[in-house]
């Protein structure tokens, strides 16, 4: 048995057959070819898999792909600007040498672009805690905390000067 989800994804709306125990993170990956979202544990708790859904930042492999239909998906693929300019938070993480092997890279990203949104000018605890359901094995999380740190003060200082 199949059924038909649709949901829009990197501003793009698709509609894919798929069988109704698929979960968002093989809907993406093996359905739409949008492999930056990584599976890591297949029990939600590395955080290697995390997209926005609707804004929120979710774990793609504890939602079925049918919870999403009808929703906003945005996965790593879709945080860069379309001329490859990339996202103040991925800016952040390279210039701050916040990855190594670059697995845990994705949702990281994800989950820390959500914390922004929520809380614009976190302390180094609130990145902390906000990051705590992603695992990373390589770096220690001091560059990355840097590179979340980082990103909040330029993007308040680019949202102060558009005030202006």
């Amino acid at each position: 048995m199949s059924i038909t989800v649709s949901m829009t994804v990197n501003g793009k709306a698709v509609s894919k057959e798929i069988e109704p125990r698929t979960l968002l993170v093989q809907f993406l990956r093996e359905n739409l070819g949008l492999t930056g979202t990584h599976v890591g544990c297949d029990t939600s708790q590395c955080g290697a898999c995390v997209v926005h859904v609707d804004g929120r930042s979710m774990k793609a492999c504890t939602m079925l792909a049918t919870m999403a239909e009808g929703s906003e998906v945005t996965t790593i693929e879709g945080l860069a600007a379309p001329d490859g300019t990339l996202h103040p938070m991925q800016q952040a993480f390279r210039e701050h040498h916040g990855l190594q092997c670059g697995f845990c890279t994705p949702g990281m990203v994800m989950s820390a672009v959500d914390l922004l949104k929520n809380i614009p000018d976190p302390s180094e605890k609130e990145v902390r805690d906000w990051l705590e359901g992603n695992i990373c094995r390589c770096t220690g999380y001091h560059n990355i905390v840097k590179a979340v740190l980082d990103c909040a003060e330029k993007t308040r200082g680019q949202t102060a000067a558009a005030a202006e």
